[in-house]
């Protein structure tokens, strides 16, 4: 314990706190939950955001760097463009892609109904801020355990044109075009994005193609009208992991062919996803205390995933709906906020598997429908007192069901699979003792059944046996802020016990499955903080300094978790550093000169489940400098140039959790470096 109980003590006396725009960096910070902001000081949850100033000083060719500086949140990256996302450890189920975890962009999910989220399919380019909100939020997002994450697209209020590119180390290039315009009642932004790169290891070369548009109409004193749209065509290589002896002989390599499995390279292992994405929404305020908000959205992709053992072809449709009614009322000095409603959509997915002739597709080996529906009531009632005591009781009511219906190798008449409906409360208040500190406590409960991808594996079975995992969380924090704005922390202390935890496991030829195992006690400390060293002035050499960290300890073991005749109760949950502290460094000089570095320390991390291999712990150290908003006439230019892993760090980023064979390595890149340059008109 002295390690993590240093790191807190530091973090304490030194004090990542969202900071906003440069602007706005010392003025009140306002999260959005869903339809009710309120200042994060009050925030009634675990919440972390990260805002463009945040965006700004990180790589802009992968959310990695970015979303790993908030506490409790592990974003990896097993090779350029395959993503995995957990918040307070729930990686466990997620070999690739993202489990367990809400997403919505602006008004819309972007989780389909069968649980799973192509964030990659995103580029970085097109957000403007995230919202994370950790531990269960089945009270009004529906089905997760890990939490919820809120996208907001790029839509300014302002006129411009912006262009930049970005070169770098093993073939990166990034070009970014965006138009935003204003008119009197409407406002539209586009942006399209081109990356490429060949990758630091043998096939894992990405190439991603992108536009979206965001585009709001006020349509009269009461409406507003609200469109997103995006099409990514996302190709990236998997390279495959890597033993312990490979990885150290040759971390660059892709993995080899065995006596009985060819290499990742002679099966062309890639992964291809073309994915449209539509949503639209109107807000219509009815009168002063109701308001009334709906959405619609529509989703396709075209995926393909030539593999080691097959290769795989999906097609994938979602149509769905949010709507909900709000009440607002205050009485007394008591204002009174009641949000009714249901999230409904239907996910159906054709999927082929054909034996993989070195990245072709050749013969049929399984075909199968699979239909999954997903719709959830929640109601919301907050009562604030006096702005000082704010209130929150909500729930939601879940239901679930899958149809599949099988064509090859064996036909299988269409069959339904229903769960049963659960109720999915939260009880969350906080007290704001005075304008610089709050206390918030909460207890509710999460909900996540099996995702589509778990009911039928590659392993190509269709498996009913799977059930939904559940668990209560309890947490307290703390959250303090100076009169001036200038110092900023929040801490939190949580206990969360998951039961029927899902997990993978893994055939010898490595294709999976999944299985309820048992369940974990998960006890965490999460601690962010900012500082201004320096208040931002326009008047000195050095007019800005600021300084964050972030803290995170997890102490999360394994309860009554069971795998062919394994007892491994009591171990540490597979995929999880006991802590990470993520500190960073600002300064911004005269002329708009600037100069970031950030410091990743993460301990040593379980690959298995019997906590016999493990993952060695790493220091990751960036920097950036250069030129913000430098004037040149009607137009501002930027230049920056950009070191990445700087101490040159041997490193695996999305390890192979359970591997066969011990194949737990993706190894990450070295020392590599990057330099950009964008104009705005």
């Amino acid at each position: 314990m002295k390690k993590p109980l240093f790191a807190l003590l530091f973090l304490i006396n030194s004090a990542a706190f969202a900071q906003t725009d440069s602007v706005k960096r010392l003025n009140e910070i306002n999260v959005k939950g869903y339809y009710n902001p309120q200042p994060i000081l009050r925030a009634l949850g675990a919440v972390s955001l990260l805002d463009s100033n945040q965006i700004i000083n990180q790589p802009r060719n992968s959310l990695v760097s970015l979303v790993n500086t908030a506490p409790g949140v592990r974003m990896e990256e097993r090779s350029p463009g395959s993503y995995r996302l957990s918040l307070r450890g729930s990686l466990l189920r997620s070999p690739f892609g993202i489990r367990n975890v809400k997403i919505y962009i602006d008004d819309f999910p972007l989780t389909d109904a069968g649980g799973n989220t192509y964030l990659n399919a995103i580029d970085m380019a097109g957000i403007s801020s995230l919202e994370i909100y950790k531990g269960p939020e089945a009270s009004i997002f529906g089905a997760n355990t890990g939490g919820a994450v809120l996208i907001n697209s790029l839509l300014k209020n302002k006129n411009e044109v912006s262009l930049s590119t970005t070169a770098g180390s093993y073939g990166l290039f990034h070009q970014i075009a965006s138009v935003n315009q204003n008119f009197q009642n409407y406002s539209f932004n586009f942006t399209g994005g081109y990356q490429r790169s060949d990758g630091y290891r043998a096939n894992s070369a990405l190439k991603r193609r992108y536009i979206q548009t965001s585009q709001a109409w006020d349509y009269s004193v009461k409406g507003k009208l609200k469109a997103f749209i995006f099409y990514s065509d996302l190709d990236y290589q998997t390279p495959g992991g890597l033993t312990a002896a490979q990885f150290a002989a040759n971390p660059q390599a892709a993995r080899p062919a065995t006596p009985t499995l060819p290499s990742a390279i002679g099966q062309k292992a890639a992964i291809y996803n073309k994915t449209f994405f539509a949503g639209l929404s109107n807000n219509y305020v009815l009168n002063e205390h109701f308001n009334h908000v709906v959405a619609l959205f529509y989703s396709n992709t075209d995926f393909k995933n030539p593999f080691i053992t097959n290769y795989e072809k999906r097609e994938e449709n979602t149509f769905g709906l949010r709507s909900f009614i709000e009440f607002t009322a205050l009485q007394n000095n008591i204002k009174y906020n009641i949000q009714g409603g249901l999230e409904s959509s239907s996910t159906t997915t054709n999927v082929n598997n054909f034996t993989n002739a070195q990245g072709i597709a050749a013969n049929l080996i399984a075909s199968d429908d699979l239909k999954a529906n997903q719709t959830f009531g929640f109601l919301k009632l907050n009562i604030d007192v006096n702005k000082k005591l704010l209130v929150e009781l909500a729930s939601s009511l879940n239901f679930f069901n899958y149809n599949y219906q099988s064509y090859f190798p064996v036909a299988v008449v269409e069959k339904n699979r229903n769960f049963s409906a659960r109720l999915m409360p939260k009880l969350a208040a906080s007290y704001l003792f005075n304008e610089s500190v709050s206390f918030r406590a909460s207890i509710s409960k999460g909900y996540s059944p099996p995702t589509l991808a778990e009911v039928r594996s590659s392993d190509n079975i269709i498996n009913n046996d799977l059930r939904a995992e559940a668990g209560w969380n309890y947490e307290a924090g703390l959250r303090y802020q100076t009169k001036n704005k200038r110092l900023n922390i929040d801490g939190n202390v949580f206990y969360f016990n998951l039961q029927d935890a899902i997990v993978r496991r893994l055939n010898e030829n490595d294709t999976e499955f999944f299985i309820n195992a048992g369940g974990t006690k998960q006890l965490g400390t999460e601690l962010q903080s900012s500082y201004w060293l320096i208040k931002t002035t326009q008047n000195r050499f050095l007019n800005g300094l600021l300084m964050r960290n972030s803290f995170t300890y997890s102490r999360f073991k394994f309860d009554q978790f069971q795998n062919a005749g394994n007892d491994f109760s009591g171990n540490d949950l597979t995929g999880v550093p006991k802590h990470t502290v993520v500190s960073s460094l600002e300064l911004n000089f005269s002329k708009r000169l600037f100069l970031f570095a950030q410091h990743n320390y993460t301990s040593s991390i379980p690959l298995n489940d019997a906590n016999t291999a493990f993952a060695q712990k790493y220091h990751l150290v960036d920097i950036k400098t250069g030129i913000r908003d430098l004037s040149i006439g009607k137009t501002a230019l930027a230049v920056s140039f950009g070191i990445n892993n700087l101490l040159n760090q041997t490193y695996s980023l999305g390890n192979d959790l359970n591997a066969a064979a011990n194949r737990y390595f993706n190894p990450a890149m070295k020392r590599n470096f990057y330099a950009n340059i964008g104009l705005t008109l």
